[in-house]
């Protein structure tokens, strides 16, 4: 659901935004040489604690005059389906951002996430009254989940099983061809 162009999507039935994140690191990792790494974009998976950068597009012109809220927070995982909102349980939060409107379509925030763990930005339309479940978007965030190792990790054992499979190819075939030689 990703594009490097658009960002990643966060929808319900009622609101959708492609959004991004962007991770300045802590303070004990400022000695790190500018890399493409440093400028990565993000959708859920954060490798570690820092200063987050976050930016949404508002899909719709309709949002666009709506007051939107944004809440930050901590949450603990309780059990269950990890994609599940239901099995999360909000510890503290992080941030709040008053309603207000974004006539431009373009939402942008900055928060500190100080440790590894699970958190979630909520956008809220109307604000943080008591408003119906259809008008929050939970946009949830892992840190600590150190995805470009895993995506590393998968090609390796891809190429490694593509050679494997070459490999095994042309030694049945020299050996095909070796038979039909001695006939």
């Amino acid at each position: 659901m990703t594009n490097a162009r658009i960002g990643c999507l966060a929808s319900t039935d009622f609101f959708a935004v492609y959004f991004s994140v962007h991770l300045q690191p802590s303070d004990e990792n400022q000695d790190a040489r500018l890399t493409k790494e440093l400028f990565r974009s993000y959708c859920q998976d954060i490798p570690t604690p820092g200063k987050v950068f976050f930016t949404a597009d508002l899909v719709g012109n309709e949002l666009r005059s709506m007051p939107i809220g944004i809440r930050i927070v901590e949450q603990e995982f309780t059990g269950g389906d990890e994609s599940d909102a239901e099995n999360f349980k909000d510890l503290r939060t992080i941030s709040e951002v008053l309603a207000k409107t974004y006539s431009k379509g373009v939402i942008e925030s900055h928060f500190d996430l100080d440790t590894n763990g699970h958190y979630a930005i909520y956008l809220i339309k109307g604000g943080t009254d008591a408003v119906p479940e259809q008008d929050i978007l939970r946009i949830p965030l892992n840190v600590g989940a150190d995805s470009g190792v895993e995506r590393l990790t998968t090609r390796i054992v891809s190429l490694f099983g593509i050679a494997s499979g070459l490999a095994l190819i042309g030694f049945a075939a020299s050996r095909f061809r070796r038979r039909r030689k001695t006939l």
